[in-house]
Formats: C-alpha cells, structure tokens, sequence
C-alpha cells in the first residue's frame, strides 16, 4: 500500500510538471505578446531558406497547433531529425495569419527534451 501511495505521488508530480506548459489555443490567444516556455512534440519541420524554418508542434501542417517560424541564421541544427521529439522553444507568444506563432532567433530558445 505504501508503494502504491509513493507512486501516485511521483506521476502527480510529473504529470502537473508536464502540463505545466501544456497551452491550449485560448491559453495561447490569452498570453499574446507574453515571453512564454512551449514544449510540444514536433509533428514535421520544413526548411524554406537558410534564413527560415518552420516547426509545427503538435500536428501535421495544415493541422498544427503551434508554429515555430526559426529566423536567422544563429540557429544550427539537424532539422530533419527533430520530427518526433519533444522540444521546449520560449518565446513571445504572436498570432501570424490567425495561428499560434513563436519567432525563435537564438540558439538558447530551443531545448530539446
């Protein structure tokens, strides 16, 4: 019994650590313009330029719930094999063409998990 009570507590606590920065779409919408912590797994990247990267986080495009728009070129990374893992990007949560947006620009913005 106390085994099974120390283990309810140890997912509570991962479970309200990950969803600590679980943002539903009104949750993004009321933070706009706020520097805010996003983790999500990525669903597909698409490279446009050396200058620009699109991340979409939590679904394919047309159906993400979240963009990351990679600027710049300080960011190096192996793009292609981002899909499927979880990272964490904080930013200033924007609206671009009614979506979710966060512009990343410098390396320490994106953490993998």
């Amino acid at each position: 019994m106390k085994n099974l009570i120390y283990c309810l507590l140890i997912l509570c606590a991962f479970y309200s650590k990950a969803s600590a920065q679980t943002f539903s779409a009104d949750d993004f919408k009321a933070n706009l313009g706020k520097t805010k912590t996003l983790c999500d797994v990525v669903a597909s990247v698409r490279t446009f330029s050396d200058t620009l990267t699109l991340i979409n986080m939590g679904g394919a495009y047309p159906n993400q719930k979240y963009t990351i728009a990679v600027k710049g070129d300080k960011i190096k990374m192996d793009w292609p094999s981002l899909k499927g893992k979880n990272i964490s990007v904080t930013g200033v949560f924007a609206l671009h063409k009614d979506r979710p947006e966060i512009v990343a620009t410098e390396p320490k913005q994106i953490e993998l998990k």
